[in-house]
């Protein structure tokens, strides 16, 4: 079950003595941040403040992450497992979840390699909506969809020719340029990668369906 307004009553509490493991996701590329623990209380907290807050065990008392630091987790969504004795909270991080400055409190190289994607959309999504001076991506919003279109057809173009006629590495770069150039495309129309991947997705179903 996913929501942000999990029912308590569905968690075997008294299997873990009034705490469960929570394993923290990054909602956007698939990360595991951390793993905390939550009791009843920590679980309520989580739920009506939308900052993903634990049971501290060494310090016996509820501890919000990022309560000193500043590196909170925003809740996007809370899942719980077949068992019912264990959560997933999907969440947005503010900074490095690790005290050590990474991340990830398991390292710097635990997402999923697909799941940059997902944090340049946003980066994206981020220039469009502020037009920093001096971005090239500013650069290509102010110049308008026709302008970001003729650079997704021309990338595509290259892309294509490297395809044919260029190594490898020539035809990877030019595939980041074509993908970058279309979540550019994408996001001067009001779209994302998530957008893409619901029409994948709904294909690949009915392909399955059938």
């Amino acid at each position: 079950m996913t929501t942000t307004s999990l029912d308590p009553a569905l968690i075997d509490w008294p299997k873990g003595d009034g705490l469960v493991p929570v394993i923290v996701q990054h909602w956007l590329t698939g990360e595991v941040l951390m793993l905390g623990y939550m009791n009843a209380e920590a679980l309520a907290r989580t739920q009506s403040s939308g900052q993903v807050t634990f049971f501290s065990r060494s310090k016996q008392r509820l501890w919000t992450k990022g309560e000193s630091s500043g590196n909170v987790l925003t809740l996007k969504s809370l899942r719980i497992d077949c068992d019912g004795d264990t959560l997933l909270a999907q969440a947005e991080p503010a900074g490095p979840t690790c005290h050590r400055g990474t991340s990830s409190c398991f390292g710097d190289e635990v997402s999923p390699p697909a799941g940059f994607l997902a944090e340049l959309d946003a980066l994206v999504a981020q220039r469009h909506a502020e037009r920093p001076e001096g971005s090239y991506t500013t650069g290509l919003f102010e110049g308008g969809i026709r302008r970001i279109a003729q650079k997704v057809g021309e990338e595509g173009v290259e892309t294509a020719l490297a395809a044919v006629v260029q190594d490898d590495q020539a035809l990877l770069g030019e595939s980041a340029d074509l993908v970058f150039h279309l979540l550019v495309a994408l996001r001067a129309r009001g779209l994302g990668l998530a957008d893409v991947a619901s029409v994948l997705r709904a294909r690949h179903a009915r392909r399955v369906a059938h």
